[in-house]
């Protein structure tokens, strides 16, 4: 085995299951350190300069303090697509990919215009920009910080997209209507929060992530309502959801 790859695993041993303690060396030896997956599964030594392995001591100094690798290396895969990620934004997810695969099959070859709301990285938005390359596509966020980011991965992919920073609880429904709406809001009830696994409760924006247990509905609800006016007759409002709520959600 590739000392490396020991040096890493021993590091996370106390930290990680063996088996994503091996994942992490793969990503950062391929992601960060350059190493070809083929060399990496051939086995290939590393031979690292004392800077590099000064880098390395430093990830899994901060991988044992549970900070999401996607975070610290700065990107993740959605789509098909690399995306800037950080603090600022969830970490885009697969069950996230097949809302833009439902959206995306369902709008082939349309001229839709179609807003993202919660866009956080942009994820959604851009990669139904690239699906739908005749789609008008906006996409809004009550974090500018996560708005930096999304525009950042707007400009990387080459998309138009059009981004707007404002809160959907309060802002009026008023302006040209949508023909599809789609939303990963906030849905996971607080008191959930102390089951999840601590690099999602502790480290990525709970802004994003929770809502009140007297009201986990808050998003859908107000999306809803705000739909009756900004979406057009015959249009679609597509969400990811939480699967206790889905009758809920559908009421």
């Amino acid at each position: 085995m590739n000392p490396a790859v020991s040096y890493i695993r021993d590091a996370l041993r106390d930290c990680y299951p063996s088996g994503e303690a091996a994942a992490l060396a793969r990503l950062l030896l391929t992601e960060v350190f350059g190493m070809s997956a083929v060399e990496f599964y051939a086995g290939k030594d590393t031979h690292f300069s004392p800077d590099e392995w000064k880098r390395l001591d430093d990830i899994l100094v901060r991988l044992r303090d549970f900070e999401p690798i996607q975070y610290i290396i700065g990107v993740e895969t959605f789509d098909g697509l690399t995306l800037e990620v950080n603090p600022h934004v969830l970490i885009p997810r697969p069950e996230t990919a097949e809302l833009v695969a439902w959206v995306a099959e369902t709008c082939l070859g349309q001229n839709v215009r179609l807003l993202d709301i919660g866009t956080g990285s942009g994820c959604i938005a851009v990669a139904l920009a690239k699906r739908l390359p005749r789609a008008d596509v906006e996409a809004w966020d009550v974090s500018a910080e996560a708005l930096d980011v999304a525009r950042r991965n707007i400009v990387r992919h080459g998309v138009e997209v059009t981004t707007r920073c404002c809160d959907i609880l309060t802002v009026p429904a008023v302006g040209d209507p949508f023909d599809v709406v789609v939303s990963n809001p906030p849905y996971i009830p607080l008191r959930e929060r102390a089951t999840m696994d601590i690099r999602v409760k502790d480290r990525e924006p709970g802004q994003a992530l929770f809502v009140a247990d007297d009201d986990p509905l808050v998003f859908y609800r107000r999306i809803a309502e705000w739909g009756r006016t900004m979406i057009v007759p015959g249009g679609s409002l597509f969400f990811e959801i939480n699967q206790a709520y889905g009758a809920a959600v559908c009421d």
